[in-house]
């Protein structure tokens, strides 16, 4: 298991950026650490994507957990990709100008756990 640099700032009080022309995403080992950092999210196999799945009784609980999210998007500047139905939330973070994973989409992972701590 990896662990997160202890050096590294806090990602949930950090703010999304704009990605700039050409931002390269992250390499695998760079967002498997970076992962390490956040509490139940899974890495895509090709490293390209980070999901939770949230389980909750019931349909309404999982239409708050998507709009909290698409909130969280909204107000970052970096929108998830979110499916839900009765009993589940999936968000989804990937940089799709970046054709992978950067800070941002760690970033809005890590302000999702706050939330919903």
């Amino acid at each position: 298991m990896t662990h997160p640099d202890p050096a590294a700032p806090d990602l949930a009080s950090r703010t999304c950026t704009p990605c700039a022309a050409g931002t390269a995403p992250h390499d695998a080992a760079t967002a498997d650490r970076m992962l390490a950092g956040l509490t139940g999210w899974r890495m895509s196999d090709d490293a390209r994507a980070i999901t939770r799945r949230l389980e909750v009784k019931g349909f309404a609980k999982a239409v708050e957990l998507a709009n909290l999210a698409a909130w969280l998007g909204n107000r970052q500047g970096h929108h998830p990709d979110i499916a839900f139905g009765w009993g589940y939330c999936a968000v989804t973070f990937t940089t799709h100008a970046a054709g992978g994973l950067t800070d941002n989409d760690f970033i809005c992972a890590a302000r999702l756990d706050a939330l919903l701590a």
